[in-house]
């Protein structure tokens, strides 16, 4: 039963649009900053730390500190799955998003 709490879980976490979003495209990176998650969503960094520290605490996500930026990357076993599934989604504003980060991405290299 533990485990089907975990589950619940996760799903409410993923209920939100805007943490839907932030789920979709960190689990299409190894790991993503903060900051980048920030300009592709064109949210406020207090929104989407916000809302990335609930997805933390629903087991989707963890992060790590590096300096003064933080570091985001899908964590857990039953996110893969979760990930699988939202990946094959075409929304507009799931693939808006998808553009936006490409492009800051490309020019941080």
């Amino acid at each position: 039963m533990r485990e089907a709490g975990v589950i619940v879980e996760m799903f409410k976490a993923l209920g939100d649009p805007v943490r839907l979003r932030l789920f979709a495209l960190i689990s299409a990176h190894d790991e993503l900053c903060v900051c980048h998650l920030t300009a592709a969503l064109e949210l406020p960094q207090s929104t989407v730390s916000r809302q990335l520290g609930q997805l933390r605490r629903a087991g989707l996500v963890q992060a790590r500190r590096d300096g003064k930026w933080m570091y985001y990357r899908q964590c857990s076993d039953l996110a893969a799955p979760l990930a699988a599934l939202i990946a094959g989604q075409t929304a507009p504003t799931l693939l808006a998003d998808i553009e936006r980060l490409t492009a800051i991405l490309s020019g941080c290299q």
